[in-house]
């Protein structure tokens, strides 16, 4: 018997995936079907259907659920759900009721049977971003917006959506290239249940990383290795923002630093094909909710979680979980409640007083004592060629790091906002 956390939803794992003789059916069936592209985010969203990364979802969203989950962080039947999962066309001519293929790159990656057509204004597609991606940092203050057309990514996939949106159940006939080009990293929920269970683990913190690890990731990992039955750093191995390090050098850093300094029993690496959102709050809880279904019960959630520039408080990701329903009054059916917790952990830092990690709730030093810990920091100072401070990282990631800057033609400029540089540390 399974000690884990059960799926989101209350359905078990929804899979899209076809296998075997259906698979080879519907492939067979899409080659005569209309085709449309999709982009490298819906790609990613496809394929956590098709594996049931995002049970109980089995399809794109319609306009109900769209408007329920920006507004109050549910689907219309009242099932927990952050953001919104959509497909776009600029085709005019798909009506509903068709069933369509979804291509990418020349992939046919599924099937559609389109149950509703509709478009977003511009001003519902604004609406979207206010209720989404607008946080309490200084960047979402005064006018929000013109900031974020600016230097949101997030915002700005939303602002260029195509101009029809198409809702509807898939059948999903490829998981990409990730099973290939992740050998023994990239693993569905039923697999990584699987091996997490072969371990008797019940109680599993999941660490988020789009950043290759530093001191700090690895300190919150061993907190977590402490109280849970193990940790599982279940990277991102999805598209990112320009100047984000690719997921290839970030599994090799990983693979380091858990080779000679973890106890690998109480440990996990995994990815999953997720593009990034930079939603902060709201994806954290996004975080927290396809983790349900990959049987983690918790998420460690620190500074700024999945944040980008200064739109978002450096807890604010923290303090959403404190507003949402679990299994209570407000969510009376514990199948459509977020299961999976926060696993809060202050501001990590190394203090030299201190001689170790440490955080803000156990070190009583000055700022000037601490070494500021942040991927943002750690790859402005690759990208520029500066010297990285000591305790910031173990020598043998930053060795795969400075090798990868090392090889780069086109360097992108890393912005620092005011976490990552330590200008708002007390």
């Amino acid at each position: 018997m399974s000690k884990l956390v059960a799926p989101h939803g209350g359905k078990g794992l929804v899979c899209c995936l076809l296998e075997g003789a259906e698979l080879a059916a519907e492939t067979k069936k899409a080659a005569g079907l209309k085709k449309i592209e999709i982009s490298s985010q819906e790609k990613g969203d496809l394929i956590m259907m098709g594996i049931g990364g995002f049970s109980p979802l089995n399809g794109f969203m319609g306009k109900a659920d769209w408007k329920s989950v920006c507004e109050k962080i549910t689907l219309s039947d009242g099932t927990f759900w952050p953001i919104p999962v959509m497909l776009a066309t600029e085709d005019a001519s798909i009506k509903s009721g068709e069933e369509i293929a979804l291509e990418r790159n020349g992939v046919v990656m599924a099937t559609m049977k389109v149950t509703e057509v509709f478009e977003l204004s511009k001003d519902e597609k604004t609406w979207e971003c206010e209720k989404v991606y607008k946080g309490e940092g200084a960047d979402s203050q005064g006018d929000f917006m013109g900031v974020a057309t600016k230097d949101h990514p997030g915002v700005q996939m939303v602002l260029a959506r195509k101009k029809f949106c198409l809702a509807g159940p898939v059948k999903v006939l490829s998981e990409g290239d990730f099973p290939t080009k992740f050998p023994g990293v990239y693993k569905t929920p039923a697999q990584l249940r699987t091996e997490m269970d072969a371990k008797g683990w019940g109680d599993v913190a999941a660490l988020q990383l789009r950043n290759p690890m530093h001191r700090s990731h690895e300190y919150l990992c061993k907190i977590a290795v402490e109280v849970c039955d193990g940790v599982v750093i279940h990277s991102l191995v999805g598209a990112l923002k320009p100047g984000d390090i690719p997921a290839e050098v970030r599994v090799k850093a990983i693979d380091t630093l858990v080779e000679h300094y973890f106890v690998k029993d109480n440990v996990i690496q995994a990815g999953y094909p997720l593009d990034m959102r930079y939603a902060g709050p709201r994806e954290a809880l996004l975080h927290a909710t396809f983790r349900q279904n990959y049987g983690m019960n918790k998420l460690i959630v620190g500074r700024d979680h999945a944040g980008v520039g200064d739109f978002y408080g450096m807890f604010e990701a923290q303090t959403i979980f404190d507003k949402i329903p679990y299994a209570n009054s407000a969510c009376p059916d514990p199948g459509k409640a977020l299961l999976t917790k926060p696993l809060k952990i202050d501001w990590t830092f190394y203090c030299y007083k201190c001689d170790g990690m440490a955080s803000l709730r156990t070190c009583p030093h000055a700022k000037e004592d601490r070494v500021i810990l942040s991927g943002t920091a750690l790859r402005k100072g690759l990208s520029e060629g500066a010297p990285i401070p000591d305790h910031f990282g173990r020598e043998e990631v930053l060795d795969i790091l400075r090798a990868y800057y090392a090889g780069l033609t086109e360097k992108v400029e890393v912005k620092m906002q005011k976490a990552a540089s330590g200008a708002s540390m007390k």
